[in-house]
């Protein structure tokens, strides 16, 4: 019998969500744990009513809400379901079977699924010892067949951060033919000033592509909200394969409600920052190697314990992100959950 599938995609990992378990303290999903923000439920509930209508594909208040937040012009915003989604269209976009797309590992996960199912090749360069992006390294591998960089900053799920003078000399270092997508899913968890806004440094260069997300800091996990920001002949290509009407009618009211909410938004953002500091400074009692972290999360690079670590935690009621073999990632959460964490947690890593 022919197989009616891919035979490559057989070797493709599968994207792995935070679980989800009855009764316990979800740290796994990179989540904000203070609910929607102010307005959004409102927005929501009245786009509701006009749930029988297709949206408007063109998500033209939204860009023009973001354009306007961003300084930039419209043409050169493009939405879709989630950052995750646009880095997928880009990948589209930019390549054919065969080319190169060129990241850092370990990264975002979703990075080789993304590659594996455009037919474009992977090619993974090793963080370095301080588990972050080895930029000369990333550079020297760059060939002519490469058509995307993928730089995830702050990256997920380290939570290290690239900073300005090192990612000048890395973009110098591009050719002008190869689309740098930087991945700031993070950034308003970001407060390391060298740690540049990349909209803002960046976002003139012709080949450089940020992208932003919704559902991280402004608390619209559920609705799926990213968009990018590239220059308009990019974004009109992104435009074009984006699955259409894909940017739903209640995330278009859900993200404008929440743009208007920037203060609260702020406000929540430096909770999650103060508590991020906290369980650094407990963790590294424990693993003085735990990296800085500049996102909503922070990484512990336990090795081969990263399973047997994430399972006492949900012993104790908490469940964490492992990644077998590197390392594990745990969400900020309330002070109240990271309490629970750090219960759970310490005494796993001092009978280590």
């Amino acid at each position: 019998m022919s197989r009616l599938t891919r035979a490559d995609l057989d070797a493709l990992p599968t994207y792995v969500p935070g679980r989800t378990v009855p009764g316990a303290v979800k740290l796994a999903s990179n989540e904000v744990p203070y609910g929607p923000l102010p307005g959004v439920v409102e927005a929501i509930v009245a786009a509701a009513a006009e749930s029988h209508r297709y949206p408007d594909m063109g998500v033209v208040a939204l860009r023009e809400a973001l354009a306007e937040r961003h300084g930039v012009h419209p043409d050169r915003i493009a939405t879709g379901c989630g950052s995750v989604a646009l880095t997928e269209h880009l990948v589209r976009t930019a390549s054919l079977p065969g080319d190169e797309v060129v990241y850092a590992w370990r990264s975002f996960e979703a990075y080789p699924i993304i590659a594996a199912t455009a037919a474009a090749t992977s090619v993974r360069v090793p963080n370095t010892a301080e588990h972050g992006h080895d930029l000369p390294a990333m550079a020297a591998a760059v060939t002519g067949r490469t058509r995307l960089v993928l730089v995830c900053n702050p990256n997920n799920p380290t939570g290290t951060a690239v900073r300005r003078a090192d990612l000048d000399a890395f973009l110098d270092r591009v050719p002008g033919d190869v689309l740098v997508v930087i991945d700031e899913a993070y950034r308003e968890f970001v407060t390391d000033d060298a740690v540049p806004d990349a909209l803002v440094t960046y976002g003139d260069r012709p080949n450089v592509v940020v992208l932003r997300t919704l559902s991280k800091a402004w608390g619209l996990a559920g609705l799926r909200v990213g968009f990018l920001v590239a220059q308009p002949e990019v974004a009109a290509a992104v435009r074009k394969v984006v699955t259409p009407f894909s940017t739903s009618g209640a995330a278009q009211a859900a993200a404008l409600a929440a743009l208007k909410a920037t203060g609260e938004m702020s406000r929540r953002a430096a909770l999650v920052v103060a508590e991020r500091e906290r369980l650094l400074t407990a963790l590294r009692k424990h693993v003085p190697e735990v990296p800085e972290s500049q996102a909503n999360f922070v990484w512990l690079p336990l090795g081969d314990r990263s399973v047997e670590f994430a399972q006492a935690c949900e012993r104790g009621g908490v469940i964490v992100r492992p990644f077998a073999g590197d390392g594990v990632r745990v969400t900020v959460g309330t002070p109240d959950e990271n309490d629970a964490f750090l219960a759970a947690a310490e005494p796993a890593l001092t009978s280590a």
